[in-house]
C-alpha cells in the first residue's frame, strides 16, 4: 500500500468536525479543550476510535482496561489521536435470555457510533462470542478503516492434576455429577479451576472460532487471534494495532478492500480446518451479507466436504487447548498448512497480502496442528442438512459426535419449551432409550427469543446412569461452540413461525442420513398437511422495546439472523449525516 496516494490532513474525515472556521467547529474544538486537549493533539491527526466491549461482567475481556492503554500508546507513537468509545459488552456468561439477542444491537451501535462521531479509523476490541461478529458487522457497514484486536484465549484450566477446557469439561463433568460420580468438593474444585485468567474460552468454541475467522478474513495481524490474553505478546500486539490503524487511515485502507468474496471464502475454509463452532455459520453468513457477499449454507457445506479438520483442539479435537495451539504456531501456522487452498492474494490490514503475512509461519507440533496427510477428521467441522424437517437447512458438527449417529433412525420425544425438556430429562422414570431422538422446538431466533444456546439437550438422567453419553438431538436452537455430541441445530425455518419442526409429534420416526445430508420425519405428506392446517401461531414474546424490533425484523438462521433492514442487499449503506 506504500505506493498508493496517501491521504492528507485536510482530507481526513475528522477534519469536517475540527477544521472549518465556523461556529459548529468552534464548539467541537472547545469541547475537546474542555477535556484538557490542545489543538496540537487533534488537529490534522487521524482520530482513532477504540471501540471497547469491556464490562465488569465480561470476564473474557477482563484485561481490556489495560489493553486500551496499550492501543493508545501505539496510536500516539504513530502520530494519531486516540479516544476510547465504550461499546455494548454482550457478555456470554451472564446475559439472559441469550447474548445472541443483542449481537445486532451491538452492530447497530458500532455503525452509528462511527458514523456520528469524528473518527477516521477504529480499533475493534472484542472476542467474547457475539462481540466479534457484532463489531465487524457494524464497522463493515460504517466503512472507515478498521483493525480487529482479538481478546485472546484464557489459560488452560486445571484441577486435581487434570487439564480442563472451559465449556467442554463443564458439560462432561455435569453429566458425571448427575450420574453421582462427582462429589460436592470436586464440583467446587472444578468450578474454581476451569477458568483461571482473563480471556475467552480456551477450547475452539465460538469465541476462538470467530477471532480466527476475523484474522483469516484479513482484519487482524497474522497470528493475533491465537495469543493468550495474559501473554506479554498480547500487550505488544495491542500496541501494534494502535500504530497500524493510523497508517491504515493515511493509506485509506477501508474494509471493502479487505473483506471481499475471496477473503470470506478464506475465512470459511480456515474455520472448517480449525474444527469451528456451529455458531460460525450464522455469524459468517451475517458478516458476508454486510459486505455484499451472498454466502449460503450450500457454499459452507461444499467447503465442509472438502476441507480437512487439522486443528487437534477440543471439542472437535481430542487432546489440546488454545494455549497449546498457540505454542504449536497458532493460526498463522495452520493457514500455512492449507495455503494451497486459500486465495493468498487477498489484502489484509497489514497493507500486505495474506500470502506475504504467512511467510515464515511454521508448525512446531504436528500433533496439535496436523499436516494435511494426517488430519483429525477427513472433512471439515460442519455439515449442512436438508429434508422435510429443515427445508432451509440445519447444521451438525460430525467430528464432535459418535460416528454411529451419522446414520440413525428413531422415535422422537418432542418438547415445546426448555422448562418442559429440563423437567423430563431429570425424571429417572422417563420412557427413553438411546435410540430415541430428543427434539426441542420454539428455540429459534424468534421463538427463543433470540436464538439461545439450548441445542445441546442434556442426556436423560436415566440414560446417564446406564452409561450413555450421547444420543441424537434436534432443535431450532444454537449450542455453545464448546459443546459436543450428536446435535442437529439451527433447523430452519424455525417452529415458532410454522416451520416443519412445529408439526413433529412424539412417537414420529426421524431419520438422519449424514452422508447424504438428509434430515427427515417419516410422516406421510397427507398427515403433515392436516397438522399444518391445525397449527396456530404462538403469542409474540414482546410488545415493546428492542425485543419488539428484534422479533419483527430478525432473519432466519440460514440468512444469518441479521435485521432485514441492515443487510446490504436491503437498500445499501445509509448515507453519512451532514454536518451543519
Amino acid at each position: 500500500m506504500k505506493d498508493k496516494v496517501r491521504k492528507t490532513p485536510d482530507t481526513l474525515r475528522s477534519s469536517r468536525w475540527f477544521a472549518p472556521d465556523d461556529l459548529r467547529s468552534f464548539g467541537h474544538r472547545s469541547r475537546l479543550m474542555q477535556l484538557g486537549y490542545s489543538e496540537e493533539d487533534f488537529m490534522g491527526r487521524p482520530v482513532i476510535g477504540i471501540l471497547n466491549t469491556w464490562s465488569e461482567l465480561n470476564s473474557c475481556h477482563g484485561h481490556f482496561p489495560e489493553r486500551v492503554k496499550d492501543v493508545k500508546r501505539g496510536v500516539a507513537q504513530a502520530g494519531g489521536f486516540a479516544v476510547e468509545m465504550p461499546s455494548l459488552s454482550v457478555d456470554e456468561s451472564f446475559t439472559k435470555p441469550t447474548s445472541m439477542l443483542y449481537r445486532n444491537m451491538l452492530a447497530m451501535e458500532v455503525e452509528e457510533m462511527i458514523r456520528s462521531h469524528p473518527l477516521d479509523g477504529v480499533v475493534l476490541m472484542g472476542g467474547c462470542d457475539k462481540t466479534t461478529p457484532g463489531l465487524v458487522m457494524g464497522a463493515l457497514s460504517a466503512g472507515v478503516p478498521m483493525i480487529f484486536l482479538p481478546a485472546g484465549p484464557m489459560l488452560r484450566g486445571n484441577y486435581a492434576g487434570k487439564i480442563l477446557g472451559s465449556g467442554s469439561d463443564a458439560w462432561k463433568y455435569w453429566d458425571e455429577r448427575r450420574a453421582g460420580n462427582v462429589t460436592d468438593a470436586e464440583w467446587v474444585g472444578l468450578q474454581g479451576g476451569i477458568a483461571r485468567s482473563a480471556g475467552v474460552c480456551m477450547t475452539m468454541g465460538t469465541a476462538s472460532t470467530m477471532t480466527a475467522i476475523a484474522e483469516a478474513m484479513g482484519l487482524s495481524f497474522a497470528g493475533a487471534s491465537s495469543i493468550p490474553a495474559v501473554d506479554s505478546g498480547h500487550v505488544r500486539m495491542s500496541a501494534s494495532c494502535g500504530r497500524r490503524i493510523v497508517e491504515m487511515v493515511w493509506e485509506d485502507l477501508t474494509p471493502d478492500k479487505i473483506v471481499t468474496e475471496e477473503a470470506i471464502r478464506n475465512a470459511a475454509i480456515v474455520a472448517m480446518a480449525t474444527g469451528c463452532s456451529t455458531n460460525a455459520v450464522v455469524h459468517l453468513v451475517a458478516m458476508a451479507r454486510r459486505a455484499g457477499v451472498d454466502l449460503t449454507l450450500d457454499h459452507l457445506d461444499e467447503l465442509g466436504r472438502t476441507t480437512p479438520l487439522i486443528a487437534n483442539v477440543r471439542p472437535s479435537g481430542k487432546d489440546y487447548l488454545m494455549e497449546d495451539f498457540y505454542y504449536a504456531g497458532g493460526l498463522a501456522a495452520l493457514m500455512k498448512q492449507i495455503e494451497s487452498r486459500l486465495d493468498v492474494s487477498c489484502m489484509t490490514v497489514t497493507g500486505r497480502t495474506l500470502g506475504e503475512n504467512l511467510q515464515g509461519a511454521q508448525v512446531y507440533n504436528e500433533d496439535v496442528i496436523r499436516p494435511l496427510s494426517n488430519p483429525v477428521y477427513h472433512e471439515g467441522s460442519l455439515a449442512v442438512l436438508r429434508g422435510n424437517l429443515c427445508p432451509d437447512g440445519a447444521v451438525i458438527k460430525p467430528a464432535a459426535c459418535d460416528p454411529k449417529f451419522h446414520l440413525h433412525e428413531g422415535p422422537a420425544i418432542v418438547f415445546d419449551s426448555y422448562p418442559e425438556m429440563k423437567k423430563a430429562i431429570d425424571d429417572e422414570n422417563l420412557d427413553v432409550t438411546p435410540d430415541h431422538v430428543l427434539v426441542l422446538r420454539n428455540a429459534g431466533p424468534q421463538g427463543g427469543p433470540g436464538f439461545p444456546e439450548w441445542g445441546m439437550l442434556p442426556i436423560p438422567k436415566a440414560l446417564i446412569k446406564q452409561g450413555h453419553r450421547d444420543m441424537l438431538r434436534i432443535s431450532d436452537a444454537r449450542m455453545s461452540g464448546t459443546s459436543y455430541g450428536a446435535c442437529v441445530l439451527h433447523v430452519a425455518p424455525e417452529s415458532y413461525i410454522g416451520g416443519p419442526l412445529a408439526l413433529l409429534k412424539t412417537g414420529d420416526r426421524v431419520r438422519l442420513d449424514l452422508p447424504n445430508r438428509r434430515l427427515d420425519m417419516l410422516v406421510p405428506e397427507e398427515e403433515l398437511a392436516q397438522r399444518r392446517s391445525a397449527w396456530t401461531a404462538p403469542a409474540p414474546h414482546y410488545d415493546r422495546g428492542y425485543g419488539y424490533l428484534f422479533s419483527r425484523h430478525v432473519t432466519q438462521a440460514d440468512k444469518g439472523c441479521d435485521f432485514d433492514f441492515l443487510e446490504r442487499q436491503f437498500g445499501g449503506a445509509t448515507a453519512e449525516p451532514s454536518i451543519f
